[in-house]
């Protein structure tokens, strides 16, 4: 698959994406006063619409067989032949938000100390894990590797955590987020999806690896005080900025490694799942 070809399924992903979670925003702006969890509205449900874009276009390109072999993607957990990289995948957020935590409190906010269960931690996880798979077999499994073969790791990760941000901004809207909230929750969103790259290409491209992250971003919130009504994404930004900004200064803009050298272009088997 040529340049032009990853251009214009790359555009097609998107616009199909867009397309696709339409149908929730208007239900989100119908249905005024009901979240599905505090904080996150309605529009929220819509959280399959990458991975839906994806099949369709994998469809497209290779028919049952390419379905098959994405879907397959969401437990391609040996493709993480390190398991050391579990501990980032898994902590890395806990580690942010004990932080923010901190932050706050020294601040001068009235954080209280969080009410946390096993059953809450295990119901949150679940839940959220298959919501992150029907974002990250499109974002992680589809789109990320040309847009990394076009433009390059730290620039596709900017664009694609730019993306990213800008797609929630309506359920974020629906949500009553102020327009501080949402500039801060954008640097937060672009930081993660940085550092999600960095995570994917040191873990075999693993989307499984991706969705146990994006789990644990999802969690974490729901888990600081109180369901996340006290998370401040000023504070929670700025840190992890700091964190790329050092994954950056060890990794290089690559985020592989000083010695990594990058292809012109991945293969078909790179590309596709």
């Amino acid at each position: 698959m040529n340049n032009t070809a990853y251009k214009k399924s790359l555009l097609a992903f998107f616009l199909l994406a867009i397309i696709l979670i339409i149908p929730f925003w208007v239900l989100g702006a119908i249905i005024t006063g009901i979240q599905l969890l505090p904080g996150l509205p309605i529009a929220a449900l819509g959280t399959f619409c990458p991975m839906t874009a994806a099949l369709i276009l994998v469809y497209r390109e290779r028919k049952r067989a390419g379905v098959i072999a994405l879907l397959k993607r969401s437990f391609d957990y040996k493709r993480i032949k390190d398991n050391r990289w579990y501990v980032p995948i898994l902590l890395i957020m806990a580690g942010v938000m004990v932080l923010s935590f901190v932050a706050q409190r020294l601040m001068g906010d009235p954080v209280p100390l969080p009410n946390i269960t096993i059953l809450s931690v295990l119901v949150l996880c679940l839940g959220f894990f298959f919501g992150a798979l029907g974002e990250e077999l499109g974002w992680s499994g589809y789109a990320l590797d040309p847009m990394q073969a076009r433009w390059g790791t730290l620039k596709a990760s900017l664009m694609l955590g730019g993306f990213w941000a800008i797609y929630h901004y309506v359920g974020l809207v629906q949500a009553h987020r102020s327009v501080t909230f949402i500039a801060w929750w954008t640097l937060n969103t672009v930081s993660l999806r940085v550092i999600m790259v960095w995570l994917f290409n040191h873990t075999g491209k693993s989307v499984f690896g991706m969705a146990l992250f994006h789990m644990t971003i999802n969690t974490t919130w729901q888990l600081f005080p109180v369901s996340g009504s006290y998370f401040d994404p000023r504070v929670t930004g700025l840190i992890l900025a700091a964190v790329v900004v050092i994954v950056i200064l060890v990794w290089g803009p690559n985020m592989q490694g000083r010695k990594y050298r990058t292809s012109v272009a991945p293969t078909d088997s790179e590309v596709m799942p």
